[in-house]
């Protein structure tokens, strides 16, 4: 953990410049890089690093038109601590449990896995559709509304969502946090349906409960990602 440590320590003072984060942004992206780098090594970090990278890239496509629509991120894109949070404390409570030699570490890896995989879904799915979604229709009973209300799915945004889950899971893949080709497929389908479930609760109750923020939601949303795809896993497991 020291060494993960200083090696992000040093990281962060490097990349601190690009125009990622907030400044307290990068400080929380340093403590999830050290728990991820402490106890999964550098192939953990680095896939949350690109999952980052990905997540980030797709938020700047079409955003001046996001902009003047009024759909943009906040701070022009970049991401501040509640977003790091409610996009890895998931992952970083999984990478911890197989530091500290919990349960099965494949099992562990593959909620990792899928809970970066149902993230970067709902990113790509999100900015994807607020900017080139032609029509847009609530999950919930697929009446028109408006882009970038909560709930809201357009065909565009959810091709987007499945090539964000493949994409992500790929790179978990190439990098050996998951092993098989069946993990894989388990993990990129868990990642869309978990997107779709998160518009779900978008729909029926963000913005009806106060503590609900989108940082909340996204937390839930990879939680049950993570669930979702170790309990899968071991019935599978299970009926074999």
């Amino acid at each position: 953990m020291l060494t993960a440590l200083l090696i992000n320590t040093l990281l962060i003072a490097l990349a601190q410049r690009l125009p990622l984060l907030t400044r307290n942004g990068w400080i929380h992206a340093g403590a999830l890089g050290t728990i991820l780098w402490g106890c999964l090594g550098w192939r953990g970090w680095l896939a949350v690093v690109l999952y980052l990278a990905l997540g980030s890239l797709v938020t700047k496509l079409g955003f001046a038109q996001k902009q003047a629509a009024g759909l943009a991120e906040a701070r022009g894109g970049q991401r501040g601590p509640a977003n790091v949070w409610g996009s890895a404390l998931t992952g970083a409570v999984l990478a911890l449990l197989i530091g500290m030699g919990v349960g099965s570490e494949r099992l562990l890896l593959i909620g990792f896995a899928a809970s970066f995989a149902a993230k970067l879904a709902d990113t790509f799915g999100s900015e994807i559709g607020k900017r080139w979604g032609r029509t847009t229709v609530l999950i919930t009973n697929l009446h028109r509304v408006p882009a970038g209300t909560e709930g809201a799915i357009s065909l565009e945004g959810t091709l987007a969502s499945v090539v964000g889950s493949a994409l992500m899971t790929a790179l978990v893949l190439a990098l050996g946090l998951i092993a098989s080709p069946a993990d894989a497929a388990l993990v990129a389908s868990v990642g869309v349906v978990a997107t779709l479930l998160e518009s779900v609760l978008g729909a029926l109750v963000q913005g009806r409960v106060a503590w609900l923020s989108n940082e909340m939601v996204n937390g839930i949303q990879t939680a049950l990602a993570a669930l979702l795809a170790m309990g899968l896993s071991l019935l599978g497991s299970a009926a074999t």
